[in-house]
This record gives C-alpha cells, structure tokens and sequence, in this order.
C-alpha cells in the first residue's frame, strides 16, 4: 500500500495521478500530489515505478502500515534506500538496465522488516 510521497524529491509532474489506476491521488493546493485515498490503494507499484523522481514508496501490505513503523518514517526509508528501489530492481530510469530479468521479487521478502527508525 502506498505509504510515503517525498515533498522534498517530488518534481510536480503528476505521473503518479495519472498512472494509478485507483485514483488513489489528488493534487495538493501547492501542486505537489498528495495521498488522498489511501485505503483504495491495490499496492500495484505502478506510482513507484513510473515516478520519475523516486519520489514514493510503496510498503508491500495490503493494509496500512503500522503507524509509528519504518515503513511509514520518510528519513528511515531514504536511509535504507527504500525510495526508487522498486525501479532500480525492474530496471527502469537512468543508468538501469531494463529488462524483466532484473525483476527477481526480492522487495517481497526484504520488506518484511521495516528500517530502523533512530
């Protein structure tokens, strides 16, 4: 489920409203897209993977994370390079290689335990 977007990578392109096929977005009164209706998330990874900023992070639960959890602490998430790690695995964005080879499923298992939170 969708769990943090990053005010401070997000460049305002509004890829992750248009690509979610939930409509789980709205657009902020700054312009920067906020999470509006979380709970329809379907954690289908298309937001993070398109976001061209590695600006979302997408924990692999079918319901919230636990409040107060790694999973939903911003600076604990860049720390363990959570941000754009579903795009690096599948390859997409600069110096990547693309290719459905990359995508092994490892995020699955290694998201089972949340960053550290300091």
């Amino acid at each position: 489920m969708i769990e943090v977007l990053s005010r401070d990578r997000c460049v305002r392109c509004d890829v992750c409203i248009r690509v979610c096929p939930m409509d789980v977005f709205g657009v902020g009164a700054d312009g920067v897209p906020v999470i509006a209706r979380q709970s329809d998330c379907q954690t289908c990874f298309l937001c993070e993977a398109y976001c061209p900023a590695d600006a979302l992070y997408v924990a692999p639960f079918a319901g919230p994370a636990p409040e107060g959890s790694g999973w939903t602490d911003e600076a604990a998430l860049v720390r363990a390079g959570a941000f754009g790690a579903y795009r690096r695995q599948i390859g997409w964005g600069p110096d990547r290689t693309p290719g459905s080879a990359q995508d092994t499923n490892h995020l699955f298992t290694a998201r089972i335990n949340p960053p550290e939170r300091r």
